[in-house]
């Protein structure tokens, strides 16, 4: 990356970070503090919980087609301005519904498109991935910030100020928006070309491994969300763990998941292991699901539980987004994307919902095994599928491709490995889907510039 590209990405990663941490924060801290709220229920818990997702499923959309329309950075700017309004209703709020009305405001800030279509401009199409990389990365970090932060912030200031600093956390993110992210001169024009949104969606929707994927982050997430609706509650009632110390559970826990993990991960580097390691990433959320359904009073089996649904979750997270990336065609990536991150905010939503109900009538165990069923559910999915071919993306760049775009398309075609050609001449770029199994070492060093994605 340039330097420029560097600082872009930085500085976007931050903002992204800022904000997820401001959501991530209330999760180990929330059900607790709800419980004494005017009005409460269990599945107004969940609802508080989850709603942000359904805010953002919904506006997702709107606002990535508003900042092509207004620019990038307004529409990021007027989205954190959202969720900080959101998060200052829910700190004031003395009642559930209260909080529920800004935990929706919160999540109707969906900048998540825009931001990404802003490191789109700012970036070389040949590091893209790097750039996202870097993004998912920083979103995962404030996930695990917010597990271990949060009932240290809960205990000092309380979850009103958790709100209230999430608030400023989003005024902080604007300034970097418009002080540390470069403007870019102008967007990039789409994969799509001339494909129309609506053709763009049947093609992936008729797609059946990434379909598998939507499922699997609806279903993740889901589980994700309904887990933290209860687990508060047995780390206090049952395991006798007081709020204040959750984070000295929370952070051996997450520290030793991850390490659990680099294996795992590490041997996704052979594409043939990937749909193995999938597999295995599924089979350990349910073994923590049974774990913490049938041994909540037992710490080192709970706590045990805890590693192993933590370590499946890390792996799934961490793979789930780059098989998108590989397996939806070129032209549409960006449709793939957005339908799967739809899927992601939406499972978000209803696990809360589905996490409150079933908690105020079945208790914390129903809650483990409703998640237990889902999760198999899922297996059963994934088990008859058939691996798919996992392609890399590769960009040449030309100067004269207006002028030999069509001999150029053939013979790219032609060479061994090469599954799909897409040529952007306008950019002067052209998009290689290809197994890198099959190609040739050295075959694209005749070219200009090769550059792999």
């Amino acid at each position: 990356m340039t330097s420029l590209e560097r600082r872009a990405v930085s500085a976007l990663a931050g903002v992204f970070g800022l904000r997820m941490l401001g959501l991530f924060l209330i999760l180990p801290v929330f059900a607790l503090y709800a419980d004494k709220l005017e009005g409460n229920t269990a599945l107004l818990t969940g609802l508080a919980i989850g709603v942000y997702g359904l805010t953002q499923a919904i506006f997702q959309i709107p606002f990535g087609l508003m900042s092509d329309k207004f620019g990038r950075k307004r529409v990021i700017a007027a989205g954190l301005l959202i969720f900080a309004i959101g998060s200052v209703v829910a700190a004031m709020a003395d009642s559930i519904t209260g909080v529920i009305a800004g935990r929706a405001l919160q999540g109707a800030g969906a900048i998540a498109a825009a931001v990404i279509a802003l490191a789109s401009d700012l970036t070389r199409e040949e590091q893209r991935t790097k750039a996202m990389a870097m993004i998912g990365m920083t979103i995962g970090f404030s996930f695990f910030v917010a597990l271990m932060l949060g009932p240290i912030l809960d205990r000092s200031i309380g979850v009103p100020g958790i709100f209230w600093l999430t608030a400023v956390l989003a005024i902080f993110a604007i300034i970097v928006v418009y002080k540390a992210v470069p403007t870019p001169v102008a967007s990039h024009v789409p994969l799509g070309g001339d494909v129309s949104l609506k053709k763009q969606f049947s093609i992936i929707l008729k797609d059946s491994h990434l379909l598998r994927l939507d499922f699997g982050i609806f279903s993740l997430h889901l589980v994700l969300t309904a887990l933290f609706v209860a687990l508060p509650f047995t780390l206090v009632k049952s395991l006798e763990i007081q709020a204040e110390s959750h984070w000295s559970v929370y952070l051996p826990v997450i520290l030793i998941s991850v390490v659990a993990m680099a294996p795992l991960v590490m041997m996704t580097t052979r594409k043939r292991r990937i749909p193995n390691i999938f597999l295995v990433g599924i089979v350990l959320l349910l073994i923590g699901e049974l774990m913490f359904a049938f041994g909540s009073h037992s710490a080192v089996w709970f706590l045990s539980g805890m590693v192993i649904w933590f370590t499946g979750f890390n792996t799934l997270e961490s793979l789930m987004p780059s098989l998108v990336s590989r397996l939806a065609p070129v032209r549409n990536k960006g449709a793939a994307i957005g339908v799967y991150n739809s899927a992601e905010f939406f499972g978000a939503f209803l696990g809360g919902v589905l996490g409150g109900l079933v908690l105020g009538i079945y208790g914390t165990q129903g809650v483990y095994l409703m998640c237990a069923g889902v999760i198999f559910i899922w297996l059963l999915v994934m088990l008859p599928a058939k691996p798919p071919r996992l392609l890399d993306t590769k960009v040449l760049r030309f100067k004269d491709l207006e002028t030999r775009q069509s001999d150029l398309a053939s013979e790219l075609s032609a060479i061994e490995g090469v599954e799909e050609v897409i040529i952007m001449a306008p950019q002067q770029v052209v998009y290689l889907k290809v197994d890198a199994e099959r190609l040739d070492d050295g075959v694209f060093d005749k070219y200009e510039t090769a550059v792999g994605n």
